[in-house]
């Protein structure tokens, strides 16, 4: 397997660097995996999902997610306002590498009968 970031170039110059910049930070890889796994979610509905997360930082995460072109953002013209999120194909495209890291964590992480011994 080569290598993706090679010796004396810096990790933002990569294909790695520019990954965890898109989808780097405290949430955005969860707003994206629950849009992987519910298809559109609203914004409070995200925000119940998510659990502890300020509305501040909800919209500041989907705004930052749209911009990299991850997920789309579909504004209903009613009152009151009706805003939808789903993912990009650009967005879907990371969803089997977020899966993944389900499996490995569900296969790697310590159970409870591993702390009793």
């Amino acid at each position: 397997m080569e290598h993706c970031i090679k010796p004396n170039i810096n990790i933002k110059d990569t294909g790695f660097g520019y990954t965890m910049s898109i989808i780097g930070g405290k949430y955005k890889m969860i707003i994206l995996y629950w849009l992987g796994e519910f298809g559109v979610l609203r914004h409070n509905a995200l925000q119940r999902l998510i659990g502890k997360i300020s509305f501040k930082m909800l919209s500041s995460s989907l705004k930052e997610l749209e911009k990299d072109g991850l997920i789309i953002r579909k504004v209903y013209p009613q009152l009151p306002p009706k805003v939808e999120y789903s993912l990009s194909d650009k967005g879907k495209s990371l969803i089997p590498m977020l899966f993944s890291l389900c499996e490995w964590g569900d296969k790697n992480r310590p159970h409870a009968e591993d702390k009793a011994s």
